[in-house]
């Protein structure tokens, strides 16, 4: 049976009601008293749906007693690295874990793993994410505590296969859209950017997502960054951001896009295209479960589309559209 896990009884028993489930209630104000009651229920598959991230996996894959699996639907690049360093002792306590099982990370890495296939390990890849995402009401705690916690860590992004630090709102790009439609995104540090280097094999990646101006960031997060390490600031701009409604999306399509470019010059874009952010997310997530629950998962660390392959885009509603070579070579 299905175990909810949260801080409010009642908010829990609500969710359980409009999926239709029969589900237990597990009430745990804090980090430590949810990590206990996974550790205490032994569960086949934790699917953990609450940031940061960067914290709460680890304190719940630790939790997780040998031969039970997790995933999270979390997209933060520390979290990622982190749960790499613990391949090991994942592989000896046969755990399977798979962070990054929604929009955020199967987007783009699907599209890098189909324009990829049978083809040499690439030079240089640049995916962007432009998510559709209903209005969902206020922005929320979690969400907003995620936030926040992630301006100090900055950019990254992949230079001679070294991870370096990189200013947030860099390497900006615009772009056509397949639906005629243009974007515009900037670099940003996010699990899609280790999961196109593993995919692509690539020295120099680059992951982007449409942001606000990039002059804007350059002027604030130099500023706020180290401010946001004092509790009472990051508290109240954590409060702040929480009571924020995000605008809806002025389109009902989400893209994920590839530029990929191998060591002959040979250049190939492809898009992901699918529906809603949120619903695309919730298949994903409920796809890398049930295959866990199938018995279809690996002991180790692994990105979805590393672990399952392409059809779980598929799956969740997602449709390829890959262009030819477009570096102008003459073939």
């Amino acid at each position: 049976m299905m175990t909810f896990v949260g801080r409010n009884a009642k908010t829990l028993e609500q969710v359980a009601q409009e999926l239709g489930i029969k589900a237990g209630i597990k009430v745990a104000a804090t980090l430590e008293e949810m990590a206990t009651a996974i550790s205490e229920g032994n569960p086949r598959v934790v699917i953990n749906t609450i940031g940061p991230f960067a914290r709460t996996a680890i304190a719940f894959v630790n939790a997780c007693r040998p031969g039970t699996h997790y995933l999270d639907i979390g997209n933060e690049l520390p979290a990622f690295l982190s749960l790499f360093g613990m391949n090991d002792e994942l592989v000896r306590t046969g755990r399977c874990v798979v962070p990054g099982a929604g929009w955020g990370v199967l987007g783009t890495e699907s599209v890098v793993l189909k324009l990829c296939e049978g083809q040499p390990p690439a030079a240089k890849v640049r995916v962007d994410s432009v998510a559709s995402v209903r209005a969902s009401g206020l922005l929320g705690a979690t969400v907003a505590q995620t936030i926040v916690e992630g301006i100090p860590y900055g950019g990254r992004r992949y230079a001679n296969g070294k991870l370096k630090r990189a200013l947030a709102g860099d390497d900006q790009e615009e772009f056509s859209l397949p639906d005629g439609s243009t974007a515009v995104t900037r670099l940003i540090a996010t699990g899609e950017l280790e999961a196109a280097r593993r995919a692509s094999g690539a020295s120099d990646v680059v992951a982007a997502f449409p942001a606000v101006p990039g002059g804007l960031l350059r002027f604030i997060i130099p500023v706020v960054a180290p401010l946001l390490s004092i509790p009472a600031v990051r508290g109240f701009a954590t409060a702040r951001l929480a009571t924020l409604v995000p605008p809806a999306s002025k389109t009902e399509i989400s893209w994920a896009r590839a530029r990929v470019e191998w060591p002959d010059g040979s250049v190939r874009i492809g898009w992901l295209r699918a529906g809603d952010g949120y619903d695309f997310l919730a298949k994903v997530s409920a796809g890398v479960a049930q295959r866990l629950l199938d018995g279809q998962g690996r002991p180790g660390y692994f990105t979805p589309g590393a672990l399952f392959g392409t059809q779980l885009a598929v799956d969740a509603g997602g449709t390829f559209v890959l262009e030819e070579d477009v570096s102008g070579r003459k073939k």
